[in-house]
């Protein structure tokens, strides 16, 4: 009888971790329909607002379970000096791991880039969700990126603090 439900602790233990690993992994996703005209978009220098680009091969995912799931990946033929004259800077990109079979986005990838100057990172739309910033990075080979990371009103907000100077205030609770 030991052995039995030993055997039984272990099975359904292994089930667990496989149904958790596809809900992380799979279950919440889905794919992003693409408009062909709007997808990517980035803040103008000008106007403050977010203004489509010139993009293609865009594919993107993103899930309800949480504001910060978004990435997209897309080209565009869009020069790194028109880039920098016509949209505003993201100071502080961290991009986020995507799943493993969405194999376009590379985090580590696009990370370094960052890191060593080799790729450019735009706001893309401020506080598309309160205290979420989508963010657009692009290589200089024209692949670009797309993420949502929490900005700095989110980061004090979501830890249960009251909004710091200069931030919106955070929707009503509800």
């Amino acid at each position: 009888m030991g052995k039995f439900l030993a055997a039984l602790i272990v099975i359904c233990a292994l089930g667990a971790g496989i149904g958790i690993y596809y809900l992380q992994i799979y279950a919440f996703y889905e794919p992003v329909p693409a408009t062909g005209t709007d997808d990517v978009q980035i803040t103008s220098l000008a106007s403050g607002e977010p203004e489509p680009i010139l993009y293609d091969d865009f594919q993107a995912i993103d899930a309800d379970s949480s504001p910060i799931r978004y990435r997209a990946c897309f080209t565009t033929g869009m020069s790194a000096a028109m880039l920098t004259e016509t949209y505003q800077p993201y100071a502080r990109p961290v991009p986020l791991e995507a799943p493993g079979w969405f194999d376009c986005f590379d985090a580590d990838e696009i990370g370094t880039a960052l890191d060593e100057g080799q790729a450019l990172a735009f706001m893309g739309t401020e506080n598309i969700t309160y205290g979420i910033d989508r963010i657009v990075a692009i290589l200089p080979d024209g692949r670009g990126f797309v993420w949502h990371q929490i900005n700095r009103c989110g980061e004090v907000v979501f830890d249960g603090q009251p909004a710091p100077e200069g931030c919106p205030p955070p929707p009503p609770e509800g």
